[in-house]
């Protein structure tokens, strides 16, 4: 089998299972489990396209160990939280906008993810490609900076989980561990893991492939999916209290955090996906 093929099947599977979704939702009432199919899709797809890969296997079995670990940790965490909260106000917003369209639209959305999925795979197969042999210091370091990412994203998200569960949390901001360096410490570590990638594909011809892995999910995080609505679902609900925790704290890099203006510590939710 063909690399376009490979990838041609993934992404007509992955259609199919996110117009199954789609149905479910239209029952739920909760499009979150959008997010929830991109991370365990873009996993399967990526160890998928790694078995018809030409790469080195033990660099195969490395870039799918991480996949599989990485997909599996960040769906695990989307669908437990789909199911403990409402649905993400980012789909309420969607549904109000679209009004009659709703359906439809939502349609639309859930195909553009599971081409997205796909899309954000190949980076992992570029890694796979590769046909050095291992294990070099690419390697190594791709390990090490693959073990900061998953143990970050996971800190941050327990850190937030743990923070919400306090009585006294609603309506604050937090700062507590990683939350007071950066105002979306989880996502920033999940960038960083993009960079494992591009390390195993150092040597191959795919490499400028997996480079855009980083690249285009710094855009999203950024611009896109990530930091705009999140900030502004926060500033809704957190007022004030917000607004003082984006003069005093970094976006996205962890950074120092600067002088409050208010004396008494406050506490927040930011928190996607997508993953």
């Amino acid at each position: 089998m063909t690399t376009f093929e490979s990838i041609l099947i993934a992404w007509l599977a992955m259609a199919m299972v996110m117009a199954s979704l789609w149905l479910v939702q239209r029952v739920t009432r909760n499009a979150g489990i959008v997010d929830v199919a991109w991370s365990f899709g873009t996993a399967l797809s990526a160890v998928w396209l790694l078995l018809y890969a030409d790469g080195d296997v033990t660099r195969r079995w490395i870039v799918g160990g991480m996949v599989g670990l990485w997909g599996a940790r960040l769906g695990w965490h989307l669908a437990t939280r789909m199911t403990r909260e409402p649905e993400d106000g980012r789909y309420q917003q969607m549904r109000q906008r679209w009004g009659d369209h709703e359906q439809w639209k939502l349609f639309g959305f859930f195909q553009i993810q599971a081409a997205w999925a796909v899309l954000f795979a190949i980076p992992m197969l570029a890694a796979g490609m590769n046909t050095r042999e291992p294990m070099a210091w690419f390697d190594v370091a791709a390990i090490a900076v693959w073990l900061v990412s998953i143990t970050g994203t996971t800190v941050s998200d327990w850190q937030l989980s743990r923070f919400k569960s306090r009585d006294n949390s609603s309506g604050k901001v937090c700062r507590v561990g990683l939350w007071q360096y950066s105002r979306h410490p989880n996502y920033f570590f999940e960038w960083v893991g993009w960079w494992a990638y591009l390390l195993l594909a150092v040597g191959s011809s795919w490499w400028w492939v997996a480079a855009l892995g980083p690249a285009v999910m710094l855009f999203f995080l950024l611009k896109v999916t990530g930091i705009p609505p999140t900030e502004a679902r926060a500033l809704e609900s957190r007022g004030d209290a917000y607004r003082d925790y984006q003069r005093t704290t970094s976006a996205f890099f962890p950074l120092p955090p600067k002088q409050s203006d208010h004396d008494e510590q406050h506490t927040t939710e930011t928190g996607v996906r997508a993953s």
